[in-house]
């Protein structure tokens, strides 16, 4: 990162912090995730987990931001570390790009306000260190295998109408992300527009969804919500038929798809690889082939987790997509939970 680049590089994540007036809810859903306790912090009422390279603080202090943060969404996905070259130099340039300085922050990290009342922490090595090292956690290299998770993926950002081209720039000024691709969703009576934009180094991309109406389960999600924010966390698995057979008997539920998607599988993706059998009895999707870039990969999303917030886990075998041809079935089938549940 340079001044002269007139953006923040970015080469990760560091971390993802989640907040809530219920702690034990939390360390109860990443222990049945298959995250293992790295330690608690030395200083405010805090704990680290981690697997693989994913690392996730669970901060429900007083104080910070996290409180400011808790009073406006009550619970959810409260920051994102990503790592930088330099913290200092980093902030620097992030607010002479033009981003807003963070009032309140948890740690003793530059950080700059990010979408609806999260925060994004500028975490080069040594504040990782000194982060996590508030923890009593060190760096070992050991990949803890149980659920067979490696990294964070992508996360998305649920946005009000206009709020995709408002983020899009934003992450584009700053951070000097490219839009990698771009789709529209309708279903029988609602709908949503994505843009995907991805950090030059490849390892942070963000979907930025925005509805198309007042009732999508984008607008459902600011309602309860009451804002903008982070509304799925998709996690890369090395083996995805292991990690849903491991999380479900830990008692994680995922969203169910209709018998009829798998029906339709050869038909829709006929040069495919995978066991269709197999799919259906984890109620994995799939998606990808030449339409999609080539490649294939498998993905399965869970129920609401912490609040209106899930998890995805995907298995990429070298499409780089989304799984948007998964994404209309999905839609409607969150939309026929809608119908059900009376909101649409």
């Amino acid at each position: 990162m340079s001044n002269s680049s007139k953006v923040v590089e970015v080469r990760g994540i560091s971390f993802l912090e989640f907040s809530g007036s219920q702690p034990e809810l939390l360390t109860n859903l990443f222990s049945r995730m298959g995250m293992v306790r790295g330690g608690i912090h030395k200083e405010i009422n805090a704990e680290l987990y981690h697997q693989g390279d994913i690392h996730f603080i669970s901060n429900p202090s007083n104080g910070g931001n996290t409180e400011r943060f808790r009073k406006i969404h009550k619970r959810g996905a409260s920051a994102i570390g990503l790592k930088v070259t330099d913290s200092v130099i980093a902030f620097e340039l992030a607010i002479e790009l033009g981003a807003k300085a963070a009032e309140l922050t948890d740690y003793a990290i530059p950080a700059i306000q990010g979408v609806g009342a999260s925060l994004i922490y500028l975490v080069d090595d040594n504040a990782e260190k000194y982060l996590f090292g508030k923890f009593g956690f060190q760096r070992t290299g050991v990949i803890n295998p149980f659920s067979n998770l490696v990294r964070i993926d992508h996360l998305t950002h649920n946005l009000n109408k206009g709020g995709v081209e408002r983020m899009c720039q934003f992450y584009e000024k700053i951070f000097g992300f490219v839009r990698v691709r771009s789709f529209e969703i309708e279903g029988k009576k609602t709908g949503l527009y994505s843009e995907v934009v991805a950090s030059r180094c490849g390892k942070v991309i963000i979907p930025l969804n925005e509805t198309k109406d007042d009732k999508s389960q984008i607008a459902e999600f600011i309602r309860d919500y009451n804002g903008e924010g982070i509304q799925h966390i998709a996690l890369a698995s090395s083996n995805i038929y292991n990690t849903v057979s491991t999380l479900s008997k830990n008692g994680i539920e995922f969203q169910e798809t209709p018998d009829t998607y798998y029906e339709m599988i050869d038909k829709r993706l006929p040069e495919h690889p995978e066991n269709v059998t197999e799919l259906k009895k984890h109620q994995v999707l799939i998606d990808g082939g030449e339409a999609q870039g080539g490649g294939f990969l498998l993905q399965i999303f869970t129920k609401n987790s912490i609040g209106p917030i899930f998890f995805e886990y995907i298995q990429r075998k070298g499409n780089k997509g989304f799984g948007e041809g998964n994404f209309q079935a999905l839609f409607e089938s969150i939309e026929l939970d809608q119908l059900r549940r009376g909101v649409i």
